[in-house]
């Protein structure tokens, strides 16, 4: 999904974003462990990636490939965010609130758990 969601449009380039895909996975706030992979793997927070700004830096190649990597990352942000809400929206068809009074019987269908 996230490498899907960085080279959309742009399909032909996905072995370049490779790095950065895992990148976005590995410091992504996990709700199920709390915390980001990075974190659990090396025990503190991820490095930060900071974002250049026009003439940050001396050599234009550089700032060339460091905005390209901005403007990639800031779409790939997008595409995720999308991604979410159609995954949201799909589970959301199935879910509907009841709300139970006290007392009240209901049925409940029990599996047993497997290893």
């Amino acid at each position: 999904m996230y490498l899907r969601c960085f080279i959309q449009g742009k399909p032909r380039s996905w072995v370049q974003w490779l790095p950065w895909a895992e990148f976005s996975h590995n410091t992504s706030y996990h709700t199920n462990s709390k915390i980001t992979p990075f974190k659990a793997l090396y025990g503190r927070d991820t490095p930060q990636v900071v974002k250049v700004q026009q003439g940050q830096t001396e050599v234009s190649a550089v700032e060339e490939q460091l905005m390209e990597r901005d403007a990639i990352l800031d779409d790939l942000k997008g595409h995720l965010l999308q991604a979410q809400q159609r995954m949201k929206k799909g589970a959301d068809k199935f879910r509907k609130d009841v709300a139970f009074a006290e007392g009240e019987w209901v049925y409940l269908k029990l599996q047993p758990y497997r290893n």
